[in-house]
């Protein structure tokens, strides 16, 4: 036997080090489960709580933002923040309280339909939960009987936001990063957002297209689960069916490392764009876009959402990705945090205390559960 083989160092290089196969359609480490493939990044937390003498100090990553957009924070309060060259980019939006004053049922669906109208917003829309992560909750929301389930189905006392559907055929996340006092900010990750979908041919039902597709077969389950009503329909010769509208990858999304289409001007317009947001110096920026091109030249986009301090820079979710190259960037992001959570405390913001950090992931993780199924 190799005596390498028995040596748990040469186990982990190897490990680390894996390619996924040229054909392969995941990556070595992409479909394993979260609590495992977190515990690297759980550990070293631990390591810099320790260094910086707080737990929670990447709540001050952006001092701007409730618990610095770690987790809970509010989708509407944060594009609240943007300022004039944000807005330029900005989808249209509203924000909608379920169960407001009244506390009617009833009353949720004319007051819904004045705020889209105040808006501007026609159907079909996105409706998506203010508070949420990895895209719970999300939905086209295509006529006014889906409106009506759509509330019904919502947490009372709760935030909705009503966006304009982009149907722009692209997606990707752009994660920015400015240390606090520096006077420009750089992207350091872009991720291309890939939607799948089936092709009919006449014969085969939906579930059968996708149990037969190579990548959408290992992980039919989402789909399947999302489009259950319709997995027994035989789909027409070349006709085409979405299986995930959200760009998300626990939804089914698939990533791409964009790293290489950085450019000096991608970089200026989303320089401006956090700069003018306040206290502002870590995140990820939704955009949806048509053009390669066009985005890369800072135009032509539209922003969708914008993430704080528990964003993750998803390139690392493209199936060509070795596990050294993921959990590197992973450390170097964690770190990050850490740093500009410090830098900003010297300058004297306080961060979130564990405790209420606690009662935020809690409401998040209940209000997550309590959501309908993503388009």
């Amino acid at each position: 036997m190799n005596p390498s083989a028995l040596d748990p160092r040469a186990w982990m290089r190897r490990l680390l080090d894996r390619d996924a196969a040229p054909d392969a359609a995941f990556s070595a480490f992409e479909l394993w489960p979260a609590r495992f493939f977190y515990i690297p990044m759980i550990l070293q937390w631990v390591g810099l709580a320790v260094r910086y003498r707080s737990i929670t100090l990447p709540t001050l990553a952006n001092p701007g933002m409730q618990a610095g957009g770690l987790v809970g924070e509010s989708k509407f309060e944060i594009l609240s923040q943007l300022g004039r060259e944000g807005n330029r980019w900005v989808a249209p939006y509203t924000c909608f309280s379920v169960g407001t004053a009244s506390g009617a049922p009833s009353a949720d669906l004319p007051q819904a339909l004045a705020a889209l109208e105040t808006a501007g917003i026609e159907f079909p829309f996105v409706a998506k939960p203010d508070i949420g992560c990895r895209g719970a909750g999300v939905r086209i929301v295509r006529t006014v009987a889906d409106l009506d389930h759509y509330l019904t189905n919502f947490p009372r006392r709760e935030r909705i936001i009503f966006q304009k559907l982009i149907t722009a055929r692209n997606e990707a996340g752009i994660f920015y990063i400015r240390a606090p006092g520096e006077p420009k900010g750089r992207i350091v990750s872009v991720t291309l957002k890939l939607f799948p979908e089936v092709v009919g041919d006449g014969a085969s039902t939906l579930e059968q297209l996708i149990e037969a597709d190579p990548r959408a077969g290992k992980i039919k389950d989402i789909y399947l689960a999302r489009h259950a009503s319709q997995k027994d329909r035989v789909l027409e010769p070349g006709e085409i069916f979405p299986l995930v509208f959200t760009g998300n990858h626990c939804r089914g999304a698939i990533f791409q490392d964009g790293r290489k289409h950085i450019t000096r001007e991608m970089e200026e317009r989303f320089d401006a764009i956090s700069q003018g947001m306040p206290e502002f110096y870590f995140g990820r920026f939704d955009v949806r876009y048509d053009s390669l091109e066009d985005l890369k030249a800072g135009r032509n986009f539209h922003l969708i959402e914008v993430n704080g301090a528990g964003s993750e820079a998803t390139h690392i979710w493209d199936k060509t990705t070795r596990l050294r190259d993921a959990y590197q960037f992973l450390f170097f992001q964690q770190r990050t945090l850490f740093e500009f959570g410090a830098a900003n405390r010297a300058r004297g913001f306080s961060s979130v205390n564990a405790f209420h950090l606690l009662g935020l992931a809690m409401k998040q993780a209940r209000l997550g559960r309590s959501y309908l199924e993503s388009s």
